[in-house]
């Protein structure tokens, strides 16, 4: 998600939204073809105002809509996709796929989080992980189940992914502490937005947009450190990808991709060259696929008061 004034919008227009899902069977999407021709711009439907990304291991990407919640699928080698949920009310904001085709979907203003079928768009579950003044924004599946952020309270929600029959239990909350900056209350500034695994996978990256600074959290006790960072910036961090030992951080407000090599650990960061787009608007996460990484435009800025109004995921060489 955006900075604060583009995400005051998006808080307000959330707390009016409600319906019920429409979940319809997917058309057939079409045959693959050769990596050389796939398309590098991929609109997503009109009215669909797109923030989160997911890629299965054969090239489905899913993306969500923060006006209404509804989930898109596309063939990144085809460029053929449909909705896979329609108008679940509450907004999607990070989704990811854990390894039993379920999709962990952030709810923002919401407080909630849905695990959707990746094959036939069924909400699996909904829970309520936060009331009040909240907006859980961004997901990573790692470290035993699905952490979640939540921009404006300093804490981690952790799901058990459990087994392929379901999640098990109720979201776990987990405050943040040691260095982590506390975010001031009543949901004006944000505080924690994207978050990533190390690349040895022992611990969690979660981006604080509130000192702008990128942290590292144990995920047993939610004890944080600031990591150390040899040139580059992660202001207006929003979508995290780590890559092998390299980390993508998406700046949405700065139209760019900052890239920094990691220590397995994830406790230093090199800034090693930023990636600019004149296709990029106001990007906010990533996701890699087949040597590419592709982006998902969330334009901010764009009049998402008009119904035909659309956005685009594009793809650029990481």
């Amino acid at each position: 998600m955006p900075g604060p004034l583009g995400r005051r919008r998006f808080v307000g227009a959330a707390a009016a939204l409600g319906g019920a899902a429409l979940v319809g069977p997917l058309a057939p999407l079409a045959r693959a073809r050769p990596a050389a021709s796939r398309p590098d711009t991929l609109a997503t439907p009109p009215g669909f105002q797109p923030e989160g990304i997911a890629v299965s291991p054969g090239g489905l990407a899913y993306t969500g809509s923060l006006l209404d919640g509804s989930i898109y699928r596309v063939d990144l080698a085809t460029g053929a996709g449909r909705l896979l949920t329609v108008g679940q009310g509450a907004m999607s904001v990070g989704l990811k796929l854990d390894g039993h085709g379920r999709l962990l979907v952030a709810g923002g203003a919401s407080g909630q989080i849905r695990v959707v079928h990746a094959g036939d768009g069924r909400v699996l579950a909904t829970h309520q992980a936060a009331t009040g003044t909240a907006f859980v924004n961004d997901v990573i599946v790692g470290c035993g189940g699905a952490w979640f952020t939540d921009s404006f309270n300093d804490v981690l929600y952790f799901l058990s992914t459990g087994s392929g029959s379901g999640p098990s239990g109720a979201p776990r909350t987990v405050e943040l502490g040691g260095e982590w900056t506390p975010t001031p209350p009543g949901g004006q500034s944000w505080g924690s937005n994207g978050i990533e695994r190390t690349p040895d996978g022992r611990a969690l990256l979660v981006v604080n947009d509130n000192v702008q600074a990128l942290f590292r959290v144990d995920p047993r006790t939610g004890e944080a450190a600031r990591v150390a960072l040899d040139g580059g910036a992660v202001g207006n961090g929003d979508g995290l990808v780590v890559h092998g030992r390299t980390l993508y951080v998406v700046r949405n407000w700065n139209y760019s991709i900052d890239v920094f090599a990691l220590s397995a650990d994830g406790r230093r960061a090199r800034f090693l060259r930023q990636i600019t787009d004149p296709r990029f608007d106001e990007p906010t996460t990533a996701a890699v696929h087949a040597g590419r990484l592709y982006v998902v435009n969330a334009a901010f800025d764009s009049d998402w008061s008009d119904p035909t109004t659309s956005s685009t995921i594009v793809s650029c060489p990481l």
